[in-house]
């Protein structure tokens, strides 16, 4: 039988803003900001859902939440919500406020990280993609994308895998491709299907993603297993989500290269 506990988890931000704050919470995507009583923000996060996300910080029970995590819900006094399309656009809109504002509890992506591209090339029938921070000669380049790059070639190196490979299942994907784990580069060889999916990947950096996205959906649509279908749904929503983020002038100049 359970030990009841003797005193209750503690509740400072209940304390401070009221159980009312956390009952209307916005169940939506976007990103909170929570401040000090000197109006600093402190700590700077995104959500698909504000309101379930917001929730893991009202028991500030020393088992269960880091001990950083604990000095901060005990200096905040204030939460603004800024809202966002989808978690996509919440995760660009958090990445420019750590940088800008850079709140003393954050850890990751207050500091700018490696830079880093997408690259690719072809050999004879085969195609190689990959992330590079310096792109060598002879690779045609993208970006700089940085922490998206190796994002992307998750979700692009498995897709073309599974298009490549029609009688071959999730199951059958290389070595912890499965799970994320890529090396910085990988090869496919795509024999006489090389040509239509160069030049789909190649538009698909320049403003015509929807041909590379065509192509797969071509060779994956037959795919009926109810978890491989979710997982090429949740890469396609990772390349379209990774076409559509707006470019910057440095990486307008990086396609520059593709033409």
């Amino acid at each position: 039988m359970a030990q009841a506990l003797l005193f209750p988890d503690p509740k400072p931000l209940d304390q401070r803003l009221g159980r009312k704050f956390f009952r209307q919470a916005p169940q939506r995507p976007g990103v909170y900001l929570m401040k000090n009583a000197a109006g600093q923000v402190v700590y700077v996060g995104k959500a698909r859902n504000l309101k379930q996300r917001l929730n893991h910080y009202r028991l500030a029970n020393p088992d269960r939440m880091p001990a950083r995590h604990l000095r901060m819900v005990r200096e905040v006094v204030e939460i603004e919500f800024q809202f966002c399309a989808n978690e996509a656009a919440a995760l660009q809109r958090e990445a420019r406020l750590l940088r800008s504002l850079r709140p003393r509890f954050n850890r990751a992506g207050v500091w700018p990280g490696k830079t880093r591209f997408v690259v690719w090339r072809t050999v004879s029938t085969r195609l190689d993609l990959g992330v590079a921070e310096v792109p060598e000669p002879g690779w045609q380049r993208y970006g700089p994308a940085n922490g998206a790059a190796g994002s992307w070639l998750v979700a692009c190196a498995r897709l073309l895998w599974l298009a490549l490979h029609r009688q071959g299942a999730v199951t059958d994907l290389p070595a912890g491709w499965a799970l994320g784990r890529l090396p910085d580069s990988v090869s496919f060889p795509c024999g006489d299907d090389l040509a239509g999916v160069a030049t789909a990947l190649n538009r698909y950096f320049w403003d015509h993603p929807g041909e590379l996205l065509a192509w797969l959906g071509a060779r994956l649509d037959a795919r009926t297993n109810a978890f491989e279908r979710r997982l090429i749904a949740a890469d396609v929503e990772s390349l379209q989500n990774f076409a559509d983020k707006p470019k910057t002038r440095e990486t307008a100049a990086g396609q520059m290269a593709l033409l």
